[in-house]
């Protein structure tokens, strides 16, 4: 789980030296998270479903080895194009463990013990996930942005021979054959959407290409929908999980979290490196409050799940997240990062208090011979989360900034050349700007991109605090106690030897 969640955020810090060394754009960049996230959410229902028909011990084995052989890859990339494709097989892989994960640990414990093994689980994943801008940034200072990935293959060979000699096998007793056309469209309805917001400010926002891909996923969803009702037990996705409010909540409040609070991350680290100039090992340090505040709180809040009401538990850690990034509000053009602390610290405690309860509800609903398409289904929504928030809330963001530096005094004096040097704002900062400017205006074309940017940062995150504020109304509304499995809130016996 660290190497997973590790690669979600571990990039973030090494895009600006990925974009010089690779020669990548601003989209190119956005799929270096997106090509990840994305395969990771289409192929999440898949690998739960797998595990339960095949054994999960033999798909985590298989998972982890395509994993690691793609993070190889990856650290080998010549280009940005190689990279990505690198980057989407990772995701393949990471899916299979993704789902598997809770899976396991929902079969190997009960009650208060499984809140218990859901802490621990939700703070490494909490751990990871901040402690990715750091290391991240030792690494590629100290050695090359390649070792962001090429780490993870040593770790993947230690962790596949414990996993040989540790795990017991497991599978469920009426599992079906194996959904490929429910999976096929699914993924394709995904990559429409996905590649619509990243191409959608380079193509036009109204342009047939990017209608098309839109109206294509919508299409595409709805053919799933279809296809899903049909088989009926035997889909990749048993939509009758989702009449069970609490399950259906704790989808729809994953989705909301992860699409907002993994997108201001993303921006945050641009405002750090673009903005304030800082190495990405210097970035990675300034989230420190943040890594520390997120692992504390997910440490502390397994046991929580027995004691208060996940509903109670899921809204309170939404709206902190929420509030968190509220505080973006605080940052002006001139500001140093310390602005950012309230921000980074509120946010962590909303971030760590969610994870474990999440994953401990998501497959609380079931009985553990379901345990892995459960998973797969609340994993899914929580990647589909981090792909779509990072693309619509990136797409966003550098609209918002080209237009508002257009908009200013110095991208009026620019005439045609505005628009041009309002994106290069948004993809690289101020940084670039200040060895140069069109006109000799170099001082107040900087002021104005540092406005644009700080500008384009608030508006968003302010969307993004509102979009998790939904996410807190629907925990406390449709998260109950009474719709758990008796597993999930039973005594502390441990299941028989599979």
């Amino acid at each position: 789980m660290f190497m997973l969640m590790l690669d979600v955020s571990v990039v973030n810090v090494a895009l600006p030296d990925l974009r010089s060394s690779l020669k990548a754009d601003f989209s190119g960049l956005q799929w270096v998270i997106d090509a990840y996230t994305l395969t990771l959410a289409a192929f999440l229902v898949t690998g739960g479903s797998l595990a339960d028909r095949l054994g999960r011990k033999l798909l985590f084995t298989i998972g982890f080895g395509i994993f690691t052989l793609a993070s190889l890859a990856a650290g080998l990339a010549q280009d940005i194009v190689l990279l990505n494709i690198a980057r989407g097989v990772q995701g393949v892989g990471a899916a299979v463990l993704f789902a598997v994960g809770p899976a396991l640990i929902g079969h190997e414990f009960r009650g208060k013990a499984r809140g218990a093994a859901f802490g621990i689980f939700g703070a490494v994943a909490g751990l990871a996930l901040a402690c990715g801008p750091l290391v991240g940034g030792f690494l590629t200072d100290n050695l090359s942005w390649r070792w962001i990935f090429l780490v993870n293959v040593p770790i993947g060979v230690i962790a596949l021979a414990i996993g040989a000699l540790r795990l017991r096998e497991s599978r469920s007793p009426h599992a079906h054959g194996i959904d490929w056309l429910g999976m096929a469209v699914f993924g394709a309805a995904l990559t429409l959407l996905i590649l619509g917001f990243v191409r959608g400010e380079a193509e036009g926002w109204s342009s047939t290409p990017i209608l098309a891909m839109f109206t294509g996923a919508v299409v595409l969803l709805i053919a799933f929908v279809v296809i899903e009702r049909r088989l009926g037990e035997a889909a990749m996705l048993d939509l009758s999980l989702l009449r069970i409010p609490t399950f259906a909540g704790v989808c729809a409040a994953t989705f909301l979290s992860n699409a907002t609070t993994l997108a201001a991350v993303f921006l945050q680290i641009s405002y750090m490196q673009n903005v304030l100039g800082l190495s990405p090992w210097d970035t990675g340090l300034r989230f420190l409050p943040m890594m520390v505040t997120m692992f504390l709180i997910a440490a502390a809040s397994g046991n929580l799940v027995n004691n208060i009401a996940p509903g109670l538990l899921l809204g309170v850690s939404l709206a902190l997240c929420a509030i968190g990034m509220g505080l973006i509000a605080l940052v002006e053009p001139d500001s140093s990062w310390t602005a950012l602390l309230p921000s980074l610290i509120v946010t962590g405690i909303g971030m760590g208090l969610f994870n474990p309860p999440r994953a401990a509800v998501t497959i609380g609903v079931v009985a553990p011979e379901k345990g892995g398409m459960a998973s797969g289904m609340g994993e899914t929504f929580q990647q589909v989360g981090v792909a779509v928030g990072i693309a619509a809330f990136g797409a966003l963001f550098h609209h918002k900034v080209v237009a508002d530096f257009a908009a200013s005094q110095a991208g009026a004096a620019l005439g045609d050349a505005a628009h041009t040097t309002g994106q290069s704002v948004a993809t690289g900062g101020v940084a670039a700007l200040e060895q140069g400017s069109p006109g000799g205006a170099a001082a107040e074309v900087v002021e104005a991109a540092r406005a644009a940017f700080v500008s384009g940062l608030t508006d968003v995150m302010l969307l993004c605090a509102a979009a998790c504020g939904v996410g807190a109304v629907i925990a406390f509304v449709l998260i109950r106690r009474r719709d758990l499995h008796e597993s999930a809130v039973g005594g502390d016996e441990q299941p028989a030897s599979a």
